[in-house]
């Protein structure tokens, strides 16, 4: 559940983001049933088994692949503790083929959940969709240093992708489609509202594959925004040509902080959604705005060998994005590329499911990459990354900063840009706090160089530290001192605790 700490920023050490993300889909089902159903985050065994003693009808076990093991380990103990429980098995797990014969269950949902889940208990299945008010993560830290307030709200306008690239789990296991939960930008914008005031925070983590695809839905939602003046704050997911559809000065009016990118090779011809492309200069400008941005890439491709794939990821290293995923190449279950490699014979048969994740072993016989060789080609990207350009935490500073100082020097701002403005110096302010840090624990001397000139030219923008705020940075010190003395003594693991909560016919108790 740690999705930055293992595939992102992986291999830089304390510096790492730390986040936990809840199993989002099962809050969905429980608010859009009409029943009482209780959610289990990150159990363990014993509050597993003692959940399920209570005498429950229906025990649902949502899972992904690499945790085949898991689910099969938490369907027998259902039979074993709750015999006249019916076991569902759902989320992207269920797209493995024959799954209801290697785990033991009663029904297996595939596809979107609600609507499944509906049809089972006899209810509607197009009754209207309610989003509930969840926080995107937990547990966020970064050098051991928790990230004050509220973490960011959870909002999914929708399901899936159109795009239908060969290795996407969230476009097959939608059927290649999209699946829309809000249709208009009116109503994500009431949604943020409602979510908002309830949690008390007006930043979103947007679950959604591509959000900008719908340009009109965009476009709207930040005309609203100005309408009410009510600025929201955005970490969303979108493909480079809906980015340059939807335009870049747009994507700061609607608060974006954070873009992923699928930059995934620099051979265009691979991907549709990257032709034409001038991957770099679009990474600059949307940093030159204050946007961060996560590109993520894909190690080991068909046409990637030893003698290219440096290249590659020098190609990926060269954008000088603010965060850079790096996965093998993998099929999943459902996926065109699964589907491919099988008619091939090229899957590995005796590779584990926990093993199918992309970051240790490829599921497939790679001619020029036997053996450990993909595990030890993304370990030296990862590494070249972070030696090249610094942690990530240096570099969304950097973009704050930059954001910050482009909108600082403008003639003239209108209410939006005024407000995106303080947002970027509060965030430039809140995270160079860490820049000492960073320049102590630095991974080469260009890092500490950068960390330090950095935090002279924040303080040069934004005024001298006060004497809170240099009191703050001396908390800061004394907790990643902590850190490290629970690095050397428990090592870098953190198990969340579980998280219970219950709905009663729809609504959280």
């Amino acid at each position: 559940m740690e999705l930055y700490h293992n595939q992102v920023t992986r291999l830089q050490g304390p510096a790492s983001l730390r986040f936990h993300h809840r199993s989002f889909g099962l809050y969905f089902i429980a608010a859009n049933v009409d029943a009482d159903v209780t959610i289990l985050d990150f159990p363990s065994r014993r509050r597993f088994i003692r959940e399920i003693r209570k005498g429950y009808d229906v025990v649902g076990i949502s899972f992904i692949t690499p945790n085949f093991v898991k689910a099969k380990e938490m369907a027998r103990l259902v039979r074993l503790h709750a015999p006249g429980a019916a076991i569902v098995l759902g989320g992207h797990g269920a797209a493995i083929e024959g799954v209801e014969d290697l785990i033991d269950c009663d029904h297996v949902a595939r596809g979107e959940g609600i609507r499944w889940m509906r049809g089972f208990l006899g209810q509607d299945p197009a009754a209207p969709i309610v989003h509930p008010v969840l926080p995107c993560s937990e547990y966020e830290s970064i050098f051991g240093v928790p990230i004050p307030g509220p973490t960011p709200s959870v909002l999914v306008p929708g399901l899936g992708c159109v795009n239908a690239c060969n290795f996407c789990c969230t476009s097959h296991f939608f059927e290649k489609a999209y699946v829309s939960f809000l249709r208009t930008g009116r109503e994500v914008f009431e949604e943020c509202c409602r979510i908002a005031d309830a949690r008390r925070t007006p930043v979103f983590s947007v679950m959604d594959e591509n959000f900008l695809k719908d340009r009109r839905r965009a476009l709207d939602l930040l005309a609203e925004m100005e309408k009410h003046r009510r600025w929201f704050s955005f970490y969303i997911s979108s493909s480079a040509e809906a980015i340059t559809a939807f335009g870049i000065d747009n994507l700061v009016r609607l608060g974006v902080n954070m873009v992923w990118i699928g930059f995934e090779s620099q051979s265009a011809d691979e991907f549709a959604k990257n032709a034409g492309l001038n991957a770099a200069e679009l990474v600059r400008e949307l940093r030159d705005r204050g946007v961060s941005v996560l590109g993520s890439a894909i190690l080991c491709m068909e046409h990637h060998t030893p003698d290219n794939l440096g290249a590659d990821i020098d190609f990926v290293t060269g954008l000088r994005a603010d965060m850079i995923q790096f996965m093998l190449y993998t099929g999943m279950p459902v996926t065109r590329l699964y589907e491919d490699h099988k008619k091939r014979g090229l899957l590995k048969d005796d590779l584990p499911y926990e093993e199918w994740h992309g970051q240790n072993e490829l599921n497939w016989r790679h001619p020029a990459f036997p053996g450990g060789e993909a595990k030890r080609w993304l370990d030296f990207a990862f590494q070249r990354d972070f030696e090249v350009n610094s942690s990530s935490i240096y570099r969304m500073t950097e973009t704050a900063v930059r954001g910050y100082r482009t909108l600082a020097v403008m003639p003239s701002r209108d209410a939006c840009l005024e407000a995106r403005m303080h947002q970027f110096r509060r965030r430039a302010r809140l995270y160079s706090h860490l820049l000492p840090l960073i320049a102590d624990r630095a991974v080469n001397e260009t890092e500490r160089r950068r960390a330090t000139e950095l935090d002279a030219e924040q303080q040069r923008l934004l005024g001298p530290l006060r004497a809170r705020e240099r009191a703050l940075r001396f908390g800061v010190g004394l907790l990643a001192a902590r850190w490290d003395v629970r690095l050397r003594l428990l090592g870098d693991r953190i198990q969340p605790e579980t998280i219970v909560t219950h709905y009663r016919g729809g609504r959280p108790t």
